[in-house]
């Protein structure tokens, strides 16, 4: 399933205050990856680099494109599937360490995250 919600009162309402699910949106809790993985196989076979604007996904297609979200200062960073993961219970995306600093949850390791289907390749 692609919505994960862990509060009612973290979603977004309409004017009425009656929630209205944006289409091709979930939420969840971000992680991110880089050094320990830099230079080895991706899932999809290519090779895994930390500073490009990929991404770890459990279910999306590979090269699927997500804009992703921090809720916690509303940056957001464009990223591409090309691996599996995250493999920690609760978290819906894994970041390449480079997607990380561009929405400032490098420091902080996990992040509260909007995530938006932007294409999806099985289409």
């Amino acid at each position: 399933m692609f919505l994960l919600v862990t509060s009612a009162s973290s979603l977004p309402t309409s004017k009425e205050g009656v929630y209205k699910k944006p289409k091709n949106t979930s939420y969840g809790i971000a992680s991110w990856y880089g050094p320990g993985f830099h230079g080895r196989r991706t899932a999809n076979g290519e090779v895994f680099n930390q500073y490009d604007l990929t991404a770890a996904h459990k279910t999306l297609p590979f090269n699927t494109k997500v804009l992703v979200t921090n809720t916690k200062n509303n940056k957001s960073v464009i990223v591409r599937i090309n691996d599996r993961g995250p493999f920690i219970e609760g978290r819906v995306i894994d970041l390449s360490c480079e997607s990380a600093k561009k929405i400032d949850t490098k420091n902080i390791g996990i992040a509260y995250v909007s995530l938006q289907l932007i294409n999806d390749y099985t289409q």
